[in-house]
């Protein structure tokens, strides 16, 4: 969670944020030749529309996601509180109330059966003048631990960090972690009335995102939260959510060039591993991400109850490529697992988007998505263990249920040309699985959300040289809105038996590019325009032929 300015929070504000909406709007319009994006359907720039899925894309508002988490107007930024309770998957993250840019720092709701639709809900916890509502977890205290429930009514329990303005429990812009609770499963949240539960002394303005997990041997819970300028992990222990002993501090590894946020610890099982069991610590760092900007790095070792211990880590200094990412795109950050997630494998959720340029991307009444939940998996690889990602089973599911998408495929062979895809790969919104034999070629790959002339499209290329993956989206849209728009994004993937297998996810405004194994993953958002639909295969130095298949919801 990306620190507060320092700013008061007062109700009057809402006329003179209407109003900076509308500068936004304006700014948007001289960005692209795209319609502006009237108010959705619900409410206006002054409030958010609950109770109802978002809008759907429109040429009005051409860079709406269909299969990804979005408020329906106003900013949204790092998910929160996210959890899977009684069959329904509830995430909560940072959102402003009042308008589509970054401040009055409140926690958003919305609610899904299958991790691709979700519904949105009423302000769970709204900031105030003397406190906003940062960056936090929720747990199910199935056992009343905390009192804050009932044995026949259990609470769920956010722990979520407490942001200080004038008249807050601690000095002006200090930062400590607070408890809320919920008897209706998270529809009302009560702050407890002891907060903060956990603080420094002397208080820090940068002491946030706590994300808690089970530790069974010790049968305690851990809470990991950041100082995040000064790039520390600290790691507390509680029995009850309520009080919290100091355990140790994790820092001194990996990529440190900006704030360390949102951490969390995980135990995984080693695919094919035999039983063997590993901790993960997972970290956001703004800026010094691989990709430039935002980015998540992780680090593979041991947890024995009171300190983390990572193995074969990077040092601070060494190049980036020798730190361990979760993606290698310029937009995944902030990600962290959905608590009691079925499945037996850790399900992540990140925000689509990165600091270098977030508040100023051109789309009107929202800014900011989700991206599409992914399952993590630990792999035994040379030297490391790595993580791998795939689309979480649920939206993996969803995406391709028979009942609402309909399958479309296509053998070709491409030769130092490029060959358009035809009508059934020409859509906003569609799941690619791509098998390309390059072994003839120097270069080939796919051209989506391509102009009629061919001058615009999203470029996903793979170079047999290098074996180097490569999303380039420097003519995909819009995007003189900000000179950090950076626009190309690559990492290395083997070939393996001349081949490079891919599943392509993309949406009005995004893609997420997984290897089949799911080594790497490059996720980036961009600014297409509406009539941008065609596609095509393309292949530089020789033949290349493609399997392509694509799964689309029916019209």
């Amino acid at each position: 969670m990306l620190h507060s300015p320092q700013r008061p929070f007062r109700p009057a504000r809402k006329a003179a944020l209407a109003v900076v909406a509308v500068l936004i709007a304006m700014f948007a319009s001289s960005c692209t030749p795209t319609p502006d994006a009237s108010p959705s359907a619900g409410g206006t720039t002054g409030g958010t529309a609950v109770g109802m899925a978002a809008p759907a894309p429109s040429e009005s508002d051409p860079w709406r996601p269909a299969a990804h988490l979005t408020a329906s107007q106003n900013w949204i930024n790092d998910p929160n509180g996210l959890v899977y309770e009684n069959g329904t998957y509830h995430a909560f993250y940072q959102h402003n109330p009042h308008g589509n840019f970054w401040g009055d720092m409140s926690w958003g709701h919305s609610t899904s059966t299958d991790l691709v639709h979700w519904t949105q809900k009423p302000v769970a916890m709204e900031g105030t003048a003397s406190e906003e509502i940062f960056s936090g977890a929720i747990v199910p205290d199935t056992k009343n631990a905390s009192g804050l429930g009932t044995a026949g009514n259990p609470p769920l329990v956010a722990l979520y960090t407490s942001s200080y303005g004038d008249g807050g429990a601690l000095p002006k812009g200090s930062q400590a972690q607070s408890v809320a609770y919920s008897l209706d499963h998270g529809t009302s949240w009560t702050k407890y009335k002891g907060n903060p539960v956990l603080s420094l002394n002397p208080a820090s303005n940068n002491f946030r995102d706590p994300k808690i997990t089970w530790y069974e041997p010790g049968k305690y819970w851990v809470m990991t939260t950041v100082v995040a300028d000064a790039q520390v992990v600290k790691l507390f222990k509680s029995t009850d959510l309520l009080h919290w002993d100091f355990l140790s501090d994790f820092s001194g590894v990996g990529a440190q060039g900006g704030l360390w946020e949102v951490p969390e610890l995980l135990q995984m099982d080693v695919d094919g591993g035999n039983g063997l069991k590993k901790w993960v610590m997972i970290l956001s760092i703004n800026p010094g991400g691989i990709a430039g900007g935002s980015g998540m790095q992780y680090f593979v070792g041991n947890f024995d109850g009171t300190r983390f211990t990572a193995e074969n880590a990077a040092k601070p200094g060494d190049a980036l490529t020798e730190s361990q990412w979760l993606d290698h795109g310029a937009d995944f950050y902030a990600a962290n697992t959905i608590t009691g997630a079925p499945g037996g494998k850790p399900v992540l959720l990140g925000w689509m988007g990165n600091w270098d340029y977030a508040q100023s991307v051109p789309s009107t009444p929202w800014r900011g998505s989700m991206a599409i939940p992914r399952q993590l998996t630990l792999a035994a690889t040379g030297s490391r263990f790595e993580l791998h990602s795939s689309i979480a089973q649920a939206a993996a599911d969803a995406l391709t249920d028979t009942k609402t998408s309909e399958v479309h495929g296509k053998n070709l062979t491409v030769t130092d040309s490029t060959e358009p895809l035809g009508g059934d790969f020409g859509t906003r919104t569609q799941l690619i699985d791509a098998e390309m034999d390059v072994a003839g070629a120097s270069e080939a790959g796919l051209v989506l959300r391509a102009s009629a002339d061919g001058k615009a499209g999203l470029r996903i290329s793979y170079n047999r040289a290098s074996q180097t993956l490569k999303v380039d989206r420097s003519a995909a849209g819009t995007s003189n809105f900000s000179p950090k728009f950076s626009p190309y994004h690559q990492a290395s993937v083997p070939l393996k038996d001349g081949k490079v297998r891919l599943r392509i996810l993309l949406d009005s405004s995004s893609v997420e590019v997984f290897t089949q194994d799911g080594s790497v993953v490059i996720s980036d958002i961009f600014f297409p325009q509406w009539g941008n639909t065609g596609a095509a295969a393309f292949s530089a130095g020789g033949p290349a032929s493609f399997v392509l298949t694509t799964t689309r919801q029916r019209p």
